[in-house]
């Protein structure tokens, strides 16, 4: 299934999913990660499967943070809702979202690393 995120579920994932609902400190952050989502070259998309979306934005999320705080938080809870609403069975634990972006917040995972560690939670 191919889902489409706006400004406007990263804002609802935002405050639904990071504690105390912190405020947005750079709006660019969130329109980067919608257009990274959507990019396309010649009408084929750039990262063409649910996992590699939800890489590419856990990654853009985490290397520019959009919140006064919880950005990890927040870029881990996109990746995972990205998932589940493309219909994917999610199963991880908080020592693998950890993990995870403990990984990518080192720079040294590329998308498809992400991607491969993403799968690894999908059932």
């Amino acid at each position: 299934m191919d889902v489409s995120i706006d400004l406007a579920w990263l804002l609802m994932i935002a405050e639904q999913k990071t504690p105390g609902d912190p405020q947005v400190t750079d709006w660019g952050a969130l329109v980067a990660a919608v257009s990274r989502h959507e990019a396309e070259i010649f009408g084929v998309p750039v990262y063409d499967t649910p996992h590699a979306r939800a890489a590419a934005l856990l990654q853009l999320l985490l290397h520019v943070p959009a919140l006064e705080r919880s950005n990890a938080m927040f870029a881990s809870a996109v990746a995972y809702a990205y998932l589940v609403a493309s219909g994917v069975k999610v199963v991880t634990s908080p020592e693998q979202v950890r993990d995870l972006a403990r990984l990518v917040k080192n720079g040294e995972a590329s998308v498809g690393d992400i991607a491969r560690e993403l799968r690894q939670w999908s059932l």
